[in-house]
């Protein structure tokens, strides 16, 4: 993924004030003689969030993650990501030497277009136990969806999502399968793996004969816990010909003996920009690696001290930094990005996306004024920043076209009739699009009522993104 750091921004920015929001229309040069000729359209307008932007509390977790996401199209059959140790090895390069042992996640993403002959590719995940006795690999939950069983559509920003059938794309609904506790019924519960002996996880095909276009992709994100330590692999292999020409799946001794003898998949992505770099475009490249850090649970309270989350003013709103990272911590010092533990040198210093990370957000609200109050829980996609240039989170009325985030999110709270919910809801959102909120509730004096946000952050959206709470005008 290549992303410029900043967004420039006019030079001279005129502010109006309209029912508490600062509003920017955003000027663009226009050639005199079209002028003349044409009608302009009305210049967009840069709406400012009135109220304060607050780092998230809380940190990643210390699970280890197997992120398989470089390269994500893949041309050229080959090793994707390992962790097995190098010896023995043909090319000692490709194998990272990291063992798994209890709780770990696998998340893989990867693409195929257009291969030669139209041969189908598949995607094989290999777990090795390398010890003296056997080894028990639990899959506690996992979903594997193809892009042709989900494609990206355009959505409405909202769709009540209870009976998961709301998705965009692969990784979007991989990931809500995960959010809702399921284990897709071609994952066994578990592994037994024999000392010195191997298993596939994974021995999935991404398809592109018969299909309109040939584009297909392939996301799974599953989570596991080991009772000793395991090696896994991700591995890109073409399939194999069976006497009468059909294709077959690769067998374990096939993915073995590539492993073994094979060299990197291609062709690599573009090399990601060094940490310490200070000026020119940021890349921050594909990850292939194993990161730190599976979920996020905070408790949005004012302060370490207290219990509680005060609602702002009537008019104002307090935003939540999500999935912030090197270019777009707008305004906050934060960097929500899990750390590689060992990666690939051509790959991701970072686990920038954040994808499969699971952020469990609980806002105890209260409401200490003596007065009823409105108060609304929305996740949105800010304008992309590192520092803010107007001194808050900015929106774009029209918003611009491109579709920054796409997936569930589940809600847990008291409705104003007393009654408690529990909401899946999916989100399809532009970049700078003013929304509708999530949850509305109305907070008598003196009282206290929590909403939960829980997400799995979806592969093929892009951070960072913003949880407000924002306190109406009226009720």
């Amino acid at each position: 993924m290549q992303i410029n750091q900043l967004q420039k921004q006019p030079s001279a920015p005129l502010f109006i004030l309209l029912s508490g929001l600062a509003i920017i229309p955003t000027i663009s040069c226009t050639n005199f003689n079209s002028i003349a000729q044409t009608t302009p359209k009305p210049a967009p307008q840069e709406i400012i969030q009135p109220g304060e932007v607050r780092p998230l509390p809380g940190k990643l977790d210390n699970i280890p993650v197997f992120n398989s996401n470089s390269p994500e199209w893949i041309k050229t059959e080959g090793i994707l990501l390992s962790t097995f140790p190098a010896n023995g090895k043909k090319n000692p390069a490709a194998h990272l030497n990291f063992p798994f042992q209890g709780r770990f996640d696998l998340f893989a993403h990867h693409y195929t277009h257009t291969p030669k002959d139209l041969q189908t590719l598949y995607l094989g995940v290999i777990l090795h136990n390398p010890g003296k006795k056997p080894v028990t690999v639990d899959v506690l939950q996992g979903a594997s969806y193809l892009l042709q069983d989900a494609p990206f559509v355009t959505l409405a920003p909202y769709i009540e999502n209870n009976d998961g059938k709301a998705f965009s794309g692969p990784g979007d609904r991989a990931v809500s399968d995960v959010l809702r506790g399921i284990r897709q019924a071609d994952f066994p519960s578990k592994l037994v793996i024999p000392p010195g002996q191997s298993r596939m996880l994974l021995n999935h095909p991404i398809p592109v004969r018969n299909l309109e276009k040939p584009i297909n992709g392939r996301s799974s994100l599953i989570r596991l816990r080991s009772s000793d330590k395991v090696h896994t692999a991700s591995l890109a292999m073409f399939a194999k010909k069976n006497p009468d020409g059909s294709d077959r799946a690769p067998t374990l001794a096939e993915w073995q003996d590539l492993l073994n003898t094979g060299n990197f998949a291609g062709p690599r992505d573009k090399t990601p920009t060094p940490p310490n770099a200070t000026s020119g475009q940021l890349i921050y490249g594909r990850v292939a690696g194993v990161s730190q850090g599976s979920q996020w649970s905070a408790n949005l309270v004012d302060n370490p001290k207290t219990t509680t989350l005060s609602i702002p003013q009537r008019g104002k709103a307090i935003s939540y930094t999500l999935v912030t990272l090197r270019g777009g911590r707008l305004g906050t010092d934060q960097i929500q990005t899990p750390k590689m533990l060992v990666r690939y040198p051509d790959t991701a210093y970072e686990a920038h996306g954040n994808y499969g990370v699971a952020y469990n957000l609980s806002l105890p609200l209260s409401n200490s004024t003596k007065q009823n109050q409105a108060v609304t829980v929305t996740l949105e996609t800010p304008l992309k920043e590192d520092k803010l240039s107007q001194g808050n989170v900015r929106f774009r009325k029209p918003s611009l076209d491109f579709p920054f985030f796409r997936g569930t999110v589940r809600l847990n709270y008291i409705d104003d009739q007393g009654q408690q919910k529990t909401r899946y809801v999916h989100l399809w959102h532009r970049t700078g699009q003013v929304l509708e909120p999530l949850v509305k509730v109305v907070l008598p004096p003196s009282t206290k009522r929590t909403v939960k946000v829980d997400l799995i952050y979806p592969p093929d959206s892009t951070p960072p993104q913003v949880l407000t709470v924002r306190t109406l005008d009226q009720l």
